[in-house]
């Protein structure tokens, strides 16, 4: 049985069909819109400042919208969140809190605690927890905490602080169900996990984007209060919210208390002292609940924002339900029971989740795998975000607005005034990336495309649009720099894309690869042109993703030096090698691609034996004596010398490699008569790539970079515990820097490179995220991968010590199911019952409402496995679902598996 014969798959092959509309609404409201590049129109760009925390409940957006808990439809007009009030806080809770880059000692943080427990691709069911201290939430206390610690020093957390002491504390659950593709059930769960009853308001919001403040389209949308007798002795209130595109839409509220109006718009009187275009502004809910001013809102019953207001004394242990449903009236009118059928459907599309997620994880998995998988994927879904930004509008300010300082025009992002995005994207992380980063998408959709292949494919496609790829080829990276370079992995995951979707239907969707491919012919020569400084095919790049891997920072190098960089290098011939294979997979629908197969083909060895040659140790970034793959700074004053940093740059020359059947080529008789020549006038080159020429034991050839003698003594590296290997993973950095870092002296500067397993030490990349020892969920599913492919090369004849110096000898699949079993303990119960990514928390480890939510952070320790930075990014760190799953079934080509014995 595949996916697509369940209920939530029917509705996948409706969309993918365009025959109905199962994706128009969803998760697509970010949980931070505040800080970001998007609404920063300063002169300096500095985002954090220009629009704070303090503002976002006072400022409309420009861009996106916000809010907890929350859905919208996919152009976000119209937006539903929660709003939250414990009669303590000094504001209306309407989204999650955090630390600016500049606050957190560790750069920016969400300081919140909630979890994505379940969703399908769909979003036909959705569940969401949020955990609301009943305390005065401690803003002011984890501020201080924060500003007081150093790099050295371990974050101030929101546990730190006590308020969750003897389950102080509501736990808010939220779930969505949809009838159909217009109409939405919501139930809210409010439980009491104190020792005594609390009382809490809760305020579920609906409200407009503001589009008409901006000065292109003035067209005001409305919501408004509706009643009638049978309504009202049902009690059951009804907003209709009336907008051009959308048409009319019925929010139901069932035994509310009171229902309060607005407008989207800026309070200017609190922010900027000037008189504001309306009485009633954006933060009236705020002024009215908590400042107590019955004026603030709206008395006529309309606006663009509007609140059904709930106070609930909830006594300790117990639960306060709360029913709503969101539909259009599009196909009916305003329903006359609309509470009648629901209970039934709410248990009917989380049956059909269940259904749906019992055929994608594999019967062989334990339930807490199964836990975790299913968060995986949960967080993945629910990190779609509505992603609005139009550089030239941005560059220019609005008509009628005040003119954005003119330095804007010479600062970030000015050269990418093509770029116009109004999409659902899929975010690395809500709250701490709330917006796309390119190389982590690709990542994204190898995960996603188990659940939603036609989701992944037009995500990797949508970075290719015209209006996203600059028409030199390149592809944006981030909006905090869309110059930035980021590792060209698309290629590679549309391949992987692929596969998994032909394993789901049967299928294979050559046109899809083909527009990729296309696309790609422009980003590979951006590369070539643009990151191959002496036309030797020794790629620069920067930091590639890898931002504070290196001794110093390898965007800004020092002074009259250039960067050989092992992972560029290794990059662009893995984007070759990939460009190689699919060109041959579409030559078998047209033969024309043979030729381009031969470019690559050629491409890929020029690269290879630029970074490996085997004849003269001084054309190589691989290291002899050290048995290591390292960056080479090369400077006019003397020849390139190594920088000897045991990082992961060393290990991804083993990467993208793909093993094919010997006579593979021999259905290709153009590009095999071109191979041919090759081999036989070049030997000076084939001598580097020896396993691509020569069939392994399993009569296979390899396109892989590394050669038997030098995989070996890669691996005794990575398999050694003294070194790379976690009880968790690969570490990013050997563990051999801590008691010997690299330091070098470079143009009257000390660089230094130390092994930091946890938090960053340094202010590279804003000191957030670290490079230097922590372990990285898709740098480690790359290794894996590549274990897989070379061991269908070298079969059970290759085996090394794992881990090295134990005596025990495995192959390299053994090795990669030993690699895999290590990622998965971050997550899964160990036998004293803890789970490893919440470290050495009591409260996350034991307490029965908290030791089975997941969070998949963006890294973890190297050491001790727990989770540090983003900590909901389960964008990449999602991959564990596949590694779970298992890296066989379902995800490599048939002509790859694993060889029969």
């Amino acid at each position: 049985m595949n996916i697509y014969e369940t209920r939530e798959g029917a509705r996948l092959a409706m969309i993918k069909g365009k025959k109905g509309h199962w994706n128009r609404w969803g998760p697509f409201l970010s949980e931070r819109a505040w800080g970001t590049v998007r609404e920063d129109y300063s002169a300096d760009g500095t985002a954090w400042s220009y629009f704070p925390h303090d503002h976002a409940r006072s400022r409309a957006y420009r861009w996106n919208e916000d809010g907890l808990a929350g859905i919208c439809d996919r152009h976000q007009y119209l937006c539903f969140a929660l709003a939250l009030w414990n009669g303590r806080d000094p504001f209306l809770k309407e989204r999650l809190f955090g630390l600016t880059g500049p606050e957190g000692n560790h750069g920016e943080d969400v300081k919140e605690y909630y979890s994505y427990l379940d969703s399908t691709p769909t979003h036909s069911y959705m569940k969401y927890l949020y955990k609301y201290p009943q305390a005065a939430y401690p803003y002011d206390q984890l501020l201080e905490g924060n500003l007081l610690r150093t790099k050295l020093d371990d974050e101030y957390e929101l546990v730190d602080t006590g308020v969750f002491d003897q389950g102080r504390y509501f736990d808010v659950v939220v779930e969505y169900a949809k009838a159909d593709d217009e109409d939405l059930l919501i139930r809210v769960h409010v439980s009491n996990r104190g020792p005594e009853s609390a009382e809490i308001h809760v305020l579920p919001t609906l409200w407009f984007r503001n589009t008409w403040r901006w000065g292109y389209d003035t067209r005001r949308p409305t919501i408004m209060l509706r009643t009638n007798d049978l309504q009202r002795q049902d009690r059951v209130s009804t907003l209709i919210s009336t907008h051009w595109y959308l048409g009319e839409y019925a929010l139901y509220c069932s035994d509310a208390d009171d229902v309060l109006f607005t407008e989207n718009e800026s309070n200017s009187e609190r922010l900027w002292g000037i008189p504001s275009s309306t009485p009633y502004v954006k933060d009236a809910f705020h002024q009215y609940l908590v400042k107590g001013r019955r004026m603030a809102v709206n008395p006529a019953g309309v606006g663009t924002k509007a609140a059904v207001c709930y106070t609930r004394t909830i006594n300790r242990g117990e639960t306060a339900t709360i029913d709503l449903r969101l539909a259009s009236t599009r196909r009916a009118n305003p329903l006359q029971a609309p509470f009648a059928d629901f209970g039934s459907l709410l248990k009917e599309r989380h049956k059909e989740a269940d259904d749906f997620y019992e055929v994608v994880l594999p019967k062989k998995l334990s339930k807490d795998a199964v836990l975790v998988a299913r968060q995986a994927f949960a967080g993945m879904l629910w990190s779609k975000q509505y992603y609005h930004y139009v550089v030239s509008d941005w560059l220019e300010g609005d008509p009628g607005n005040s003119v954005p300082p003119q330095e804007r025009w010479h600062g970030r992002n000015h050269d990418w005034k093509h770029l116009f995005t109004r999409d659902v994207i899929s975010m690395p992380d809500k709250w701490e990336f709330p917006w796309f980063a390119s190389w982590d998408l690709g990542f994204h959709c190898v995960a996603l495309a188990q659940v939603d292949p036609h989701f992944a494919k037009g995500q990797i496609l949508l970075m290719m649009r015209e209006w996203y790829m600059h028409p030199n080829g390149q592809v944006p990276a981030y909006e905090w720099d869309f110059n930035g370079v980021n590792p060209p992995v698309l290629a590679l995951a549309a391949r992987a894309v692929f596969e998994i979707d032909r394993q789901h239907t049967g299928v294979a969707d050559y046109a899809f690869l083909e527009r990729v491919f296309q696309k790609m012919l422009l980003n590979f020569t951006w590369w070539v042109n643009r990151k191959d400084a002496f036309g030797k095919n020794i790629f620069q790049g920067g930091f590639l993703g890898m931002d504070n891997i290196g001794a110093f920072d390898r965007d800004n190098l020092p002074p009259g030096y250039l960067l050989g960089q092992a992972d560029g290098t290794s990059w662009m011939a893995a984007f070759a090698k990939s460009m190689l294979s699919t060109a041959l997979l579409l030559a078998e629908k047209n033969p024309i691609y043979e030729d381009l197969a031969s470019k690559f083909w050629e491409h890929y060895v020029y690269i290879a034996n630029s970074m490996n040659n085997r004849k003269d140790p001084k054309d190589t970034l691989w290291d002899e004596k050290d048995g290591f793959f390292y960056d080479h700074l090369i400077s006019q004053r003397h020849d390139p010398f190594p920088v000897r940093a045991r990082t992961m740059v060393g290990f991804v020359p083993m990467f993208g490699a793909t093993t094919v059947p010997a006579d593979t080529f021999d259905r290709y008789p153009d590009f095999q008569r071109r191979r041919e020549w090759f081999i036989e006038h070049r030997p000076d080159l084939v001598d580097s790539i020896e396993p691509m020429i020569v069939p392994g034991i399993n009569n296979s050839l390899i396109l892989g970079l590394v050669r038997p003698d030098q995989l070996r003594r890669m691996l005794a590296y990575m398999l050694d515990e003294e070194e790379f290997l976690s009880p968790y993973g690969v570490r990013a950095v050997s563990r051999y820097h801590k008691d010997h870092p690299l330091i070098l002296n470079l143009a009257g500067q000390e660089y230094r490179l130390d092994y930091e397993p946890g938090e960053s030490r340094t202010n590279l990349f804003g000191g957030n995220s670290n490079w230097r020892g922590p372990i990285w969920i898709p740098m480690n599913f790359l290794i894996l991968m590549a274990l897989k492919q070379y061991y269908l090369y070298y079969g059970d004849a290759f085996k090394v010590e794992c881990p090295t110096g134990s005596g025990k000898m495995m192959n390299l699949d053994q090795i990669a199911e030993e690699l895999s079993r290590r990622l998965t303990n971050i997550f899964l119960p160990q036998q004293d019952g803890t789970r490893p990514v919440f470290g050495s928390c009591s409260l996350f480890n034991s307490d029965p409402h908290w030791r089975d939510l997941i969070p998949f952070h963006e890294y973890f320790h190297g050491d001790t496995g727990r989770g540090c930075g983003a900590s909901h990014q389960t964008g990449w760190t999602g991959l564990i679902a596949q590694i779970l799953m298992g890296l066989d079934e379902g995800f490599m080509p048939d002509s790859y598996r694993k060889p029969k014995n």
